[in-house]
């Protein structure tokens, strides 16, 4: 077995088709054909089964597949440290972000850091937080960072910090100035059973703060006129700003946007209705020094 046959064979399975994947091998597709029959004569099986001029990995090949993916894994951690080891001065970073959570974040970390590791390319993935676990177990990502979620048994978790989600309101609202300084939030809190009859615009169920809104709704006995959907918090935001109704959005995302009148933010839990920011890698995954000094500037950030 070595690195190279490990990657033909990913890429097989990958496209299900000899074709794309010497075009992703930069192979042609006789080489890659023969290199297949001569790996499964050596083998003694099987690697794959042809269905409808499909690839798919017969039971000896997929057992082949597993341990495939975790030898490149092996080599991909034996790289980085060796980067380390030599030269700790060029590489690349790739991290899952939440929809919009990136633009939050690394406007202020960057700069930072690209004073320190100036060689780095960072390459940023906003996704769900589904496909941010695809990624990590497809050894696709070093890490994401994103709100508290069911632990993954193969996955490792750190805290980064916690925030409060506000109700975001108009400044012309009719109760944007009925608030109450709360004993634990630096935003005036206010009962949320007072916007009972107005127009929400939520993210959806999936994202941690529409599933927060839904959870408040539940406890409130509200149900709520609802006027938009959308994974967009800023969007959600301006359109609270011109009088379409009001949001939920955590208060990161405020405070990092730009406003000629900035909207008002209540609290509306006792105690506060937070979310914790984590950040997941895979267990045992070897973390190259400028990803761990980038962990620490998002702890660095979140503190402040």
């Amino acid at each position: 077995m070595n690195i190279k046959e490990f990657d033909y064979i990913l890429c097989i399975a990958k496209h299900q088709n000899i074709t794309k994947a010497a075009q992703e091998l930069y192979i042609s597709q006789p080489t890659l054909s023969k290199y297949l029959q001569k790996l499964e004569h050596q083998l003694g099986c099987k690697l794959f089964g042809r269905v409808d001029n499909r690839y798919i990995p017969t039971h000896a090949g997929k057992r082949y597949l597993a341990y495939a993916k975790k030898m490149m894994a092996l080599n991909q951690d034996w790289e980085k440290e060796l980067k380390d080891i030599t030269q700790c001065n060029e590489g690349e970073l790739n991290i899952a972000f939440p929809l919009m959570r990136s633009s939050c974040m690394i406007p202020t970390i960057l700069p930072a850091f690209y004073q320190k590791y100036p060689h780095i390319r960072i390459n940023c993935l906003e996704e769900t937080y589904a496909i941010q676990e695809k990624l990590l177990l497809d050894d696709q990502i070093d890490f994401a960072i994103f709100n508290e979620s069911t632990p993954h048994p193969r996955l490792t978790y750190e805290p980064l910090g916690e925030e409060e989600i506000v109700l975001v309101v108009s400044p012309r609202h009719p109760f944007a100035s009925m608030g109450i300084p709360g004993p634990d939030s630096p935003y005036p809190y206010i009962d949320l059973t007072l916007f009972a009859s107005d127009n929400f615009i939520l993210h959806f169920p999936e994202q941690t703060t529409g599933r927060i809104a839904l959870d408040l709704f539940r406890k409130h006995k509200i149900n709520p006129t609802v006027s938009l959907h959308t994974r967009n918090t800023q969007a959600a935001v301006l359109l609270v700003l011109q009088d379409l109704g009001v949001c939920f959005a955590p208060e990161s995302y405020i405070k990092n946007m730009h406003f000629q009148t900035p909207p008002v933010c209540f609290s509306v839990g006792k105690p506060r209705i937070c979310t914790t920011l984590s950040i997941a890698c895979r267990k045992g995954s070897y973390m190259p020094l400028y990803a761990l000094d980038f962990i620490k500037m998002v702890k660095k950030m979140m503190s402040r």
